[in-house]
Order: structure tokens, then sequence, then C-alpha cells
């Protein structure tokens, strides 16, 4: 994977982006390019669906870099997200020391406690040294952790540095490229947030989501992809239990072209309604009358726009 610079202007992360299939506006690009140059961690909310952890995922393969992804969830460990020991090979080195003679206690602990014996999971694989460059570090989901986890990711996300109590501090050469998500089903403590950029990713407007869906889905008919735009930017603004997401737009997007739809009608919108929400309160919301009253509008919109 060839190596690419950091970029060096706000214009040239957009372009960087873009070149990787990713429609970023410029307040992303401007937080992000700031983020690289200056060495801190990137730390962005926005509901579900909305691209957060594409940015890493665009910026490891735009850059040549490393991915390493920790994704979060309720319990995450320090023997899940750093390192643990390996403790079977650890015991059969103690026995065949013990059966080849060797009884010195401090040297037999002092080699089991070794580098090689330690399984490194993606913190502390994120502070090794590479050939192509520091890692992008995507810590995922940060919010479905808990308080005692956040307050051991500062040392992490402060220094670039871990403590592994039998061999020492773990410091990284060059700090990875460090991008921390959540979706804000809980506040993150601000102890975390001060130690990084910030950036809250919305949904797109109109234009942007056109941008989007055309720049992923290319043979897209025209008329489909405006409509399934206007619809799903229309559809936002009803009361729902979760707002379809970029995610949900592209996924519905796909299902219509696999369906060969090229514009859409009441009775299609309804039986694809499972691509683009995921709550069954929602579709019962938009029984028949409902989805052609907002196809209708959109509809209408449209070509009011022409």
């Amino acid at each position: 994977m060839p190596i690419t610079p950091l970029p060096g202007s706000i214009d040239a992360t957009l372009g960087l982006l873009a070149k990787a299939g990713y429609i970023a506006d410029r307040s992303l690009a401007t937080v992000l390019y700031l983020a690289l140059r200056m060495g801190r961690p990137l730390f962005v909310e926005g509901e579900a669906g909305v691209g957060k952890t594409e940015i890493a995922k665009v910026l490891s393969a735009a850059l040549g870099r490393r991915l390493i992804r920790l994704q979060c969830y309720e319990g995450l460990d320090v023997s899940s997200a750093v390192y643990e020991w390996n403790y079977g090979a650890q015991m059969i080195a103690i026995r065949l020391a013990e059966v080849g003679g060797e009884h010195d206690r401090a040297r037999i602990e002092h080699d089991v406690f070794s580098e090689h014996y330690l399984i490194k999971r993606p913190l502390l694989q994120a502070l090794e040294v590479d050939p192509n460059g520091p890692p992008v570090l995507l810590i995922d989901e940060i919010d479905r952790t808990d308080e005692a986890f956040e307050a051991f990711l500062l040392e992490v996300l402060a220094d670039f540095q871990i403590t592994v109590p039998e061999l020492g501090t773990v410091k990284a050469a060059a700090p990875p490229i460090v991008v921390v998500t959540s979706n804000r089903t809980r506040e993150v403590h601000d102890a975390l947030k001060r130690r990084c950029l910030y950036h809250w990713v919305g949904y797109p407007d109109a234009e942007r989501e056109l941008k989007i869906l055309r720049a992923k889905l290319p043979g897209i008919a025209k008329k489909l992809s405006e409509q399934v735009v206007a619809f799903v930017q229309t559809l936002r603004k009803e009361d729902l239990f979760k707002s379809p997401g970029v995610a949900e737009t592209l996924d519905w997007a796909g299902a219509l072209t696999e369906l060969d739809v090229v514009a859409l009608d009441p009775a299609t919108v309804s039986d694809t309604l499972g691509a683009l929400l995921k709550y069954q309160d929602d579709i019962a919301r938009l029984d028949g009358s409902k989805v052609k009253a907002l196809l209708d509008e959109v509809k209408s919109e449209l070509r009011a726009a022409e």
C-alpha cells in the first residue's frame, strides 16, 4: 500500500477524503487537518450511520496506513483492549525450566514475563513502530464503555504511552492517528474530550448527500438518486424513533437498484422500508397514505427545483 504524506492544507484534506470516496464538508476537513498537523486525537460524535467510523477507514486507505480498530462494548477491559499474557505458554515454559533444572525463581519470572509471551491488543499495537508510518487507531463507540475504561484511556491519548507493570512503559516513537467515535448514548467525560479535537457529524444536506450517494453508487439512475435523497431528507423531518442515516440511504438506494427501480412509487417505497428504517414502530407510522403524501411532496419539490 503506497504511503501518502499528510495533507498540507484544508483543501488538500478535502481532496484526500474525496479521492477515497468520502464527501466531507469544510468544517470536518478543517478539524481533521488540524488533528493531523497537531498530532491530536479527533473525537467525533453524531447519530449512528452518519459516517463517523468511515473517517478512520478512509484515512487509513488514503494515507496508506494500517488501520487498527478497537470496537468498544460494555465490559471492555484492559486484557481485551491493551494486552494480556499468554498464560498457557508461560506455564509450559515454567514446567520446562523446572524439568531442565532451573530453580532460580527470579530468572524464570524474568523469562516468562518477557515480550515473547505478551499478547498485544489494539491499543498496544497502535504504539508499535510501523514501516508505513504511524497507524490509524479507531476507538469506535467509546460511549458503550464505562468511566473506568475512559480513565485508562487518558494516559494513551495524552502521552501515547501505556504502562505494562511487568515490562515498564511502552511509548510510541511517533503518535498514531487517533479517531474516537461516540453515538452519544451517554456523555463522555470532559477529561477525555480535553485531550482531543472535537467535531459533531450531523446529517448532510441534500446536495452533499446526493454527492455521497452518487460516489458510492455511480451506476444509480439520476432521477432515482434525486428522489431517494429528497425522500430521506423529508423523512428526517418526521417524528421517528430513529431517523435514517447516510448508511441507510445507501442501503436503500442499493436495494432499489437491485430491484431495477428507476423512479419511486408508493408501493415500492412501502415494500422496501425495511432497508431504510430499522424499527417497526417507525415503519408502522408510514402507512400507505402517509408514504404517498410524502412522495407527492418530494416530487413536487423536485419539479419546482427544475
